[in-house]
């Protein structure tokens, strides 16, 4: 088994890393504080080919694997998971189904843009009554021959005022169940479109987070992805890759609070000597440090998979499941070696252990998670 990167690899990972430490870190505590979404930093990450990266290069992406995308995400991640969620969902999410599901018209007009990082999408799947339960669609697209009539609100949407594209899950045939779902493409100027308050969340601050409401916004047929009634087959596949990006966010925070606890451990001097040479402290670093590179490997090994066209289900699952896990006790662990210092926001750890929480919440809960695993190994 190989388990070191190749060149091109490296190069991207550090050209994120280099870009997490000198573009997200000055201001992330102001944006974090005043829930200010990092518009700039996401423009320049987009000229730089991060929110395309899976893309094809005749869509304006950068042509690059898994592997490399969830390189980008850890790095990124470390420093801001507000700028990393607008990277994994416009990856993920969006420019993946429509890469993988759209027609040759719609690549054109929307992966184009979105890949090149002139515009941003959204994935609008979740409602007031249908979060783990996707099947359970009260938004409607009622067909009306040459349009689909859009009425209903979607719940929790990142990039929810900041996107030009939303990837709208809906149901059109209720007697069908989950067959009856369609997605749609809704531009953010479709009359009948509006954008609800920003949710005023406990970590991911920065994240553009809204929910959407449409109220007869009449979506044309070729806007349709995928044949009638392949809403919610497409939903699913495109959760899959998109708990890999979250896996790699959630590794990420962990990262980032087990390197400012080393950092910290180190050159903290109480009793006369570094904290870090405490059995307490250094067996608490060494169990981190464990955890992560745990993580690391199965996100990894999900990403390797998809990358080989191989099945990946599990994987994912187990990915997201382990760094979600991870990320929560890191972070907890490292405020815990800052003591008091890790209370305060200057220390960046506090703030990480708020954003490490929501990594076990989205792309599907831990239990989600489980019933997903349980499901794959009881075939």
């Amino acid at each position: 088994m190989m388990f070191e990167l190749t060149e091109e690899q490296k190069m991207v990972r550090d050209a994120a890393r280099d870009f997490a430490q000198t573009e997200l870190k000055p201001g992330v505590i102001d944006r974090d504080e005043n829930q200010l979404f990092p518009a700039e930093q996401i423009k320049k990450l987009g000229e730089l080919g991060f929110l395309g990266m899976m893309v094809d290069p005749q869509y304006n992406g950068s042509g690059l694997d898994t592997v490399s995308y969830v390189l980008v995400m850890e790095e990124l991640s470390k420093i801001d998971a507000s700028a990393s969620v607008v990277v994994s969902v416009n990856n993920s999410l969006v420019c993946y189904g429509l890469q993988t599901y759209g027609t040759a018209e719609q690549k054109e007009k929307y992966l184009k843009p979105l890949a090149a990082g002139e515009v941003i999408g959204a994935f609008c799947l979740s409602e007031p009554e249908a979060g783990s339960d996707a099947s359970s669609q009260h938004t409607t697209a009622e067909d009306k021959g040459d349009h689909y009539l859009l009425n209903g609100t979607k719940n929790w949407i990142t990039n929810g005022s900041s996107a030009s594209v939303y990837l709208v899950i809906a149901q059109t045939h209720p007697e069908r169940g989950s067959k009856g779902i369609n997605v749609l493409i809704v531009e953010k100027d479709m009359p009948g479109f509006t954008i609800g308050p920003k949710e005023n969340k406990m970590g991911i601050r920065g994240s553009d987070t809204h929910s959407l409401h449409f109220d007869n916004v009449i979506v044309p047929k070729e806007n349709r992805i995928g044949d009638d009634g392949f809403g919610f087959k497409f939903a699913m596949k495109t959760l899959e890759g998109g708990r890999i990006g979250i896996a790699a966010q959630a590794l990420g925070i962990a990262s980032g609070a087990y390197e400012l606890a080393l950092q910290y451990a180190k050159e903290r001097i109480a009793f006369g000597k570094p904290i870090a040479s405490l059995q307490a402290i250094s067996f608490k670093l060494a169990d981190m440090a464990m955890e992560i590179e745990a993580a690391r490997l199965l996100c990894l090994k999900a990403a390797w998979l998809k990358d080989q066209g191989q099945p990946y289900t599990e994987a994912a699952s187990m990915a997201k499941l382990k760094a979600s896990e991870v990320a929560m006790k890191v972070t907890v662990d490292a405020v815990q070696i800052h003591g008091g210092y890790g209370y305060v926001k200057e220390y960046h750890v506090e703030r990480l252990m708020r954003d490490a929480k929501i990594t076990q919440i989205y792309e599907g809960t831990s239990e989600i998670q489980r019933l997903v695993i349980a499901r794959e190994i009881l075939k």
